[in-house]
């Protein structure tokens, strides 16, 4: 693709998955911040368009002709199943792991790293957010998307939602991934973009960068959703039945995602 400064992340991304590399690497938003221009994503993450611009075109070229995952042309229950194997897994995994050694680190270092404290608390609210987080989109959202698409590909009427339409969910869980995104921010900036000191234990070491790996798979995560999913399944839902539509709309609203 030729990419331009004026296009956007989330365009970027999806022509050119290997792009999401370069982003986290620089420190550019490429999950939640997916609808700004490449010229304004730059400028917020202080880093030179021009360097931006160089790093997309080598890598377009160096990729070129490699199999990379392009979730575009798969199905939305291909890409949710790979979601939550992927990645729902790996982040249930580091919040079950992550703790103890949090606990050990903070009762060992604390006293002089007061910054520990904060960051035992960040990542205690980013383990309660994403815990129930998770549950929402395994337990509703997901398997909906799921009717929705296999009833449009059978050629049947999409059975109402009971949350009205899919937009509600997903702008629910659009701005539960800005809260995510948040506490990751200040988790990195707590840490001095987790810099382990020079009296660092191993568990030191081993918490930040269990840290660090799950800022980055969380990135990716979020990417597929809000960037990928999110959109087609409110695309799909545009293009169902008329019937089937005006039901959803007439429905009465529910908030169980606001919960």
């Amino acid at each position: 693709m030729t990419i331009n400064q004026t296009d956007t992340v989330r365009d970027v991304t999806i022509a050119m998955p290997e792009a999401t590399g370069i982003f986290e690497k620089l420190g550019i938003d490429y999950c939640c911040g997916g609808n700004r221009t490449l010229a304004e994503a730059s400028r917020l993450a202080k880093v030179p368009i021009e360097e931006v611009m160089g790093l997309l075109a080598g890598t377009a070229q160096i990729e070129q002709g490699k199999t990379l995952t392009d979730w575009q042309p798969e199905s939305l229950t291909a890409l949710t199943t790979f979601i939550v194997d992927q990645h729902h897994q790996f982040t249930r995994n580091e919040l079950t792991r992550l703790p103890p050694i949090m606990k050990k680190v903070c009762a060992v270092h604390g006293a002089n790293h007061p910054e520990l404290l904060r960051l035992q608390e960040l990542f205690h609210h980013l383990n309660e957010d994403l815990t129930t987080h998770l549950l929402k989109e395994e337990q509703v959202l997901f398997p909906w998307i799921g009717k929705m698409e296999e009833a449009l590909n059978s050629g049947k009427p999409v059975p109402p939602p009971f949350f009205k339409t899919v937009r509600n969910p997903v702008r629910t869980m659009m701005a539960e991934h800005e809260t995510v995104g948040d506490l990751l921010r200040e988790m990195r900036q707590v840490t001095t973009d987790y810099c382990v000191p020079s009296d660092g234990c191993f568990s030191f070491q081993t918490l930040y960068q269990g840290l660090a790996a799950l800022e980055s798979d969380l990135h990716q995560h979020i990417h597929l959703e809000n960037n990928l999913l999110f959109p087609r399944a409110i695309e799909m839902e545009n293009s169902a039945e008329p019937a089937a539509q005006n039901i959803a709309d007439s429905g009465c609203e529910h908030h169980c995602f606001s919960q």
